[in-house]
C-alpha cells in the first residue's frame, strides 16, 4: 500500500448540474497520482459500462469501483425491493471498507440520491460519516444532499445547471463524456 492521509475530510458534491461523479473521479485520478488508494461504490448504478469502470480496471489495484444497482431507473415513490437490497449491500460494503481501512479515499457515488429515494436511511448515511476513519477521505455525490449531511460535511460543492445540451438539443448521454 502507498502512503496514508494524515487527516481525511468529508466532501459532498451535489446539485442539479452535471459533474458530481466526474469531480469525484477527478479527485480519485489526482490522488492515485500521489500513490493513494481509492474505492468507489456506485449506488443506483449497474450493468451500464461507464468509462470509469474500464479506467479502474487499468488502474487496479489503486482504484476499485463496485456498482450497487440495476441498469434501470428507480421509482422514487415506490422503489422496488431489489433496489433497496442493492443499496443496503452498498452500505454494508462501505462499512466493510471503513473497518478494513486499507484505502485512502472512499467515494459513495449517488448516495445522496439513494438517501432521498429512501433506499438508504439518513441515519445510515450519518453513521457512515461518523464511522469514517480519521485518515480516510469520504466523498458523497448525488443530487438532493440532505441538509443534515451538508451540515456534517467539511466541504460541500453544489453543481448548478446553467445550460445543458440535453435540454437545448435533446442530446442523450454520450460515451466517454457522460458515461
Amino acid at each position: 500500500m502507498g502512503k496514508k492521509l494524515k487527516e481525511g475530510y468529508i466532501q459532498i458534491y451535489t446539485g442539479d448540474g452535471k459533474g458530481k461523479t466526474t469531480a469525484a473521479l477527478g479527485l480519485a485520478f489526482r490522488a492515485i497520482g500521489h500513490d493513494y488508494k481509492v474505492f468507489m461504490i456506485q449506488f443506483m448504478k449497474g450493468c451500464i459500462e461507464y468509462g470509469e469502470l474500464e479506467t479502474a480496471r487499468r488502474l487496479a489495484p489503486h482504484m476499485t469501483i463496485v456498482q450497487m444497482g440495476r441498469d434501470t431507473f428507480v421509482n422514487k415513490d415506490n422503489p422496488d425491493p431489489v433496489d433497496v437490497e442493492w443499496a443496503q449491500k452498498g452500505v454494508a460494503l462501505a462499512h466493510e471498507i471503513m473497518e478494513k481501512n486499507e484505502v485512502d479515499i472512499l467515494i459513495l457515488d449517488e448516495i445522496n440520491v439513494a438517501v432521498d429515494y429512501g433506499l438508504v436511511s439518513l441515519e445510515q448515511a450519518i453513521e457512515l460519516m461518523e464511522k469514517k476513519p480519521k485518515d480516510m477521505e469520504l466523498i458523497m455525490t448525488g443530487r438532493y444532499a440532505h441538509p443534515e449531511l451538508v451540515k456534517r460535511a467539511h466541504l460541500v460543492t453544489e453543481m448548478v445547471e446553467i445550460k445543458h445540451y440535453y435540454s437545448l438539443l435533446g442530446v442523450d448521454s454520450r460515451e466517454g463524456i457522460e458515461r
